[in-house]
């Protein structure tokens, strides 16, 4: 009997203990969204709330354990604020805070959806984490993402159309629809990481002037590489060590390369003769 009210009593204590950190992590919760959704946040006070939660809701069921009872109220809080960590790492451009928060976030959006419904800024933020796998290069992760997504939200939500759509850019070599699509972005949110993937596609246009032109003029380099001015061009030119001429071109023949050797194409053409002379021979 003894032992029973003590056990009754030790559960009584974790249960008030519970409570009191879960009264404590909802004061530091609403604190923080009320200055989220200010027009102009405090980021300074944003990022020490958001230090003081990450501790607070690791004292409750956060990210919890299939042996381990969670309550609704901690899921939707926990997720929730796991969604302004999210974004205030793209307003920060912390990019390894980012890809950790959107990696707890998931837990939430495909795990206990069913328990706590489905987040207003769900397919948003998965929609910015395919973006940012796609301004990383890392393709087969992307697919890997976008086939958790069920069909109809993959043709009609707007969120993730507009990186499929960039996919789709690249894989073609349609680079000048990718400058565009900067301009028509579903959320504010995604301008860092276009940023991030226009700089890789610039990039790419840049290692093809250099192999396929032996000079180029700075009005035409501003064309193909999508920038406004010559100075930007310029500015360009210079990260990248090119060589700009008294005639205002970029010279990019490597004087010290040797020229290429010419195919032989009439010993190719004779030897797939006689090979196929001799294989006629054998049938």
């Amino acid at each position: 009997m003894g032992q029973m009210k003590s056990k009754f009593e030790n559960q009584k204590r974790k249960t008030l203990a519970n409570l009191i950190e879960l009264d404590s992590a909802l004061s530091l919760y609403e604190q923080i969204k009320a200055e989220w959704v200010k027009p102009k946040q405090d980021l300074r006070k944003c990022g020490v709330l958001l230090d003081q939660l990450k501790v607070a809701l690791t004292k409750l069921s956060f990210l919890p354990t299939g042996d381990i009872g969670v309550s609704k109220k901690e899921l939707i809080v926990a997720r929730d604020v796991l969604e302004i960590a999210v974004a205030y790492s793209v307003i920060t451009k912390d990019i390894p805070a980012f890809e950790r928060y959107m990696a707890q976030l998931k837990c939430y959006y495909f795990d206990y959806n069913t328990e706590i419904g489905e987040s207003e800024k769900k397919y948003q933020l998965l929609g910015l984490l395919l973006l940012f796998l796609l301004s990383q290069n890392r393709v087969s992760e992307f697919h890997t993402e976008l086939e958790l997504l069920p069909q109809e939200i993959i043709r009609k939500n707007e969120f993730i159309r507009h990186p499929l759509a960039l996919e789709q850019y690249l894989m073609e070599g349609s680079y000048n629809k990718i400058f565009l699509a900067k301009d028509n972005v579903p959320s504010p949110n995604y301008a860092v990481f276009m940023d991030i993937l226009l700089d890789t596609v610039r990039g790419e246009i840049a290692a093809c002037l250099e192999t396929s032109y032996d000079k180029i003029s700075l009005k035409e380099a501003a064309r193909r590489l999508n920038l406004k001015s010559e100075k930007e061009v310029a500015d360009y030119g210079a990260k990248k060590n090119w060589t700009l001429g008294n005639d205002g071109c970029y010279h990019f023949a490597n004087k010290d390369a040797k020229p290429k050797e010419p195919l032989p194409s009439l010993e190719l053409a004779e030897q797939a003769i006689f090979y196929a002379r001799e294989l006629e021979m054998i049938v």
